[in-house]
């Protein structure tokens, strides 16, 4: 019997439907997206076209996305980068061509109007957001094809791979903790995995559950002398962290309202329950979507 289709990665309302999804949902309409280019720093993703609900998600500079409908300035998409569906503020996106080769190499990047640093920033780019970049200088300075100026040292090809999962989400440590985050100024549990993972060349799904279906495994139940090792995802109730050695988990958590490391044990004497386990090897072997 086919798996009913989970509506944060397909696109699917009793009104209207993907066309890519004709044959296996009812819809009124059935339509094919239009690309656009995520032009905002930080684009609020919601589960519903209510900017007042909670975030579920965010698309980051440079990523695309397909734009199903558009109303009262409030667009209905699915990110490209990891499939995830939510509404989004119109004027958050562009259709202008652009390739968005370069990522932003520091946690946080400012965009100047003018290629000095004693100009007044017109913009913060967050790790690990991309830009196309129109011209390098040979003062040291990048020009956007968006406008504004990136000093060349700190941007990096979007196509370099970091292999160590573990590393990366380490350079998030004390980032604040925000609900449906996905970048170095704010970023959820479920966020951090999935973007150390990206970063790595592994295709990772957007929510926590999702991410313990694809890659968990049910726990020992003398989970205290199980062999943790550093990369082994450990999955919780509605929470997930990566094991930076034996002993303790990297995991943005609202406990702290920032990214962590601490003993594994604490986050269990706090009561949470550990549901699955993701050995690292097994995890490494996933390779990213084409």
């Amino acid at each position: 019997m086919q798996m009913p289709l989970d509506p944060r990665t397909n696109v699917f309302r009793p009104d209207l439907a993907d066309i890519g999804l004709q044959g296996r949902v009812q819809a009124a309409h059935f339509v094919a997206g239009q690309m656009a280019r995520v032009a905002s720093a930080r684009l609020a993703m919601f589960s519903t076209p209510q900017p007042q609900a909670a975030m579920s998600s965010e698309l980051r500079a440079g990523e695309f996305v397909d734009v199903f409908e558009r109303a009262n300035g409030i667009a209905w998409v699915q990110n490209r980068s990891d499939r995830y569906v939510g509404y989004v503020a119109e004027s958050g996106l562009a259709e202008t061509i652009a390739d968005p080769a370069w990522r932003i190499s520091n946690l946080q990047v400012y965009v100047y109007p003018e290629p000095t640093v004693k100009a007044v920033p017109v913009d913060l780019l967050p790790f690990p957001a991309r830009v196309a970049v129109a011209a390098n200088l040979p003062n040291g300075w990048s020009r956007l094809v968006t406008g504004g100026y990136i000093h060349t040292g700190q941007l990096e090809p979007a196509t370099v791979l970091c292999a160590d999962y573990v590393f990366t989400a380490g350079r998030l440590l004390n980032v604040p903790y925000l609900w449906g985050g996905r970048t170095a100024q704010g970023i959820d549990c479920s966020g951090l995995v999935q973007l150390a993972l990206e970063l790595a060349g592994i295709d990772c799904p957007r929510d926590s559950d999702l991410q313990r279906i694809i890659f968990g495994a049910p726990p020992p139940s003398d989970w205290a002398n199980y062999p943790y090792a550093r990369g082994d995802l450990i999955f919780f109730p509605g929470h997930v962290g990566i094991m930076a050695d034996t002993t303790h988990l990297v995991h943005a958590n609202a406990t702290h309202m920032r990214v962590t490391s601490e003993p594994l044990a604490d986050v269990v004497r706090r009561g949470a329950e550990i549901l699955a386990i993701a050995d690292g090897d097994t995890v490494r072997r996933r390779p990213i979507a084409a």
